[in-house]
C-alpha cells in the first residue's frame, strides 16, 4: 500500500468546484489522517443552538459565538471539542509518528482532559470536569458530527481538485466571524490562492 503522508492539523479549504453541498466554502481542520482514512471538523458551520442548551458546563469556555457548529455529516448527534493550549509546543525530543498527544517537554505534561492533535490544537474530552481545563484553555469549539474519509477517498478528492490543503493557524478554531473563514485563510496564502479569495459566491456574476 502507497504510505500516506500526514495532513493532520491542516485546513482543507473547499475550491469553488466543489458540488457537495455539505462542503460548500468548507474550512475543515483535519483532526486525523492516515492509510485508515481521515477525520475533521468544518470550521465555519455555526448553528443556532448555544453552548449552554446542551453542555452547560463547558459554555463559559466556548468562544464568541458561544453556539455549536455542525463539524460535518457524520454522527451529527455526537459532541466533540476542540480547544487551543496556548505556550506549550510539543517536545523535539518525541519519538517520529508516536501519537497524538505523545510529544511533551521534559517535566511538563499537557493538561488533564485534553489530547494534543497537531502544536497547540488538541481534542478535549468533554466528560471531564471543565475546571481541570478552565485556566489552560485559549479558546473552545463544541461541534456536533464530524466529516469523514474513508481509506484512499480524501485522496481522491484532493486529485479531483476538490480542496486546497493550507496550513492552520490556532486562531482559526476560535475565528468570531464564521462567514468570512473561508476568504481569509485563502488571501493569506502567498500564492495564487489569495486571489481565490474574490471568487464570487454566485460563478455566474465572475
Amino acid at each position: 500500500m502507497t504510505e500516506v503522508s500526514s495532513l493532520t492539523g491542516r485546513l482543507l479549504v473547499a475550491t469553488p468546484a466543489l458540488a457537495d453541498p455539505n462542503f460548500d466554502r468548507a474550512v475543515v481542520l483535519l483532526l486525523d489522517h492516515d492509510e485508515e482514512g481521515s477525520l475533521g471538523v468544518v470550521l465555519n458551520r455555526p448553528t443556532p443552538v448555544g453552548v449552554g442548551d446542551i453542555l452547560a458546563s463547558w459554555a463559559a469556555l466556548a468562544g464568541e459565538p458561544g453556539v455549536v457548529f455542525q463539524g460535518g455529516p457524520v454522527s451529527l448527534d455526537s459532541a466533540l471539542g476542540v480547544a487551543v493550549v496556548p505556550g506549550d509546543e510539543p517536545g523535539k525530543d518525541a519519538p517520529a509518528g508516536g501519537p497524538p498527544g505523545s510529544a511533551r517537554r521534559p517535566g511538563r505534561g499537557d493538561p488533564v482532559g485534553w489530547r494534543r492533535v497537531h502544536g497547540a490544537i488538541g481534542l478535549v474530552d468533554l466528560e471531564a470536569p471543565p475546571e481541570l481545563l478552565g485556566s489552560s484553555v485559549g479558546s473552545l469549539r463544541i461541534f456536533a458530527g464530524y466529516s469523514g474519509w474513508g481509506p484512499g477517498q480524501l485522496e481522491d478528492e484532493l486529485v479531483e481538485g476538490a480542496w486546497y490543503v493550507v496550513e492552520s493557524e490556532p486562531g482559526d478554531i476560535s475565528a468570531p466571524d464564521p462567514s468570512r473563514l473561508w476568504r481569509s485563510v485563502l488571501r493569506r496564502q502567498r500564492n495564487e490562492l489569495a486571489m481565490v479569495a474574490t471568487y464570487p459566491d454566485d460563478p455566474s456574476l465572475n
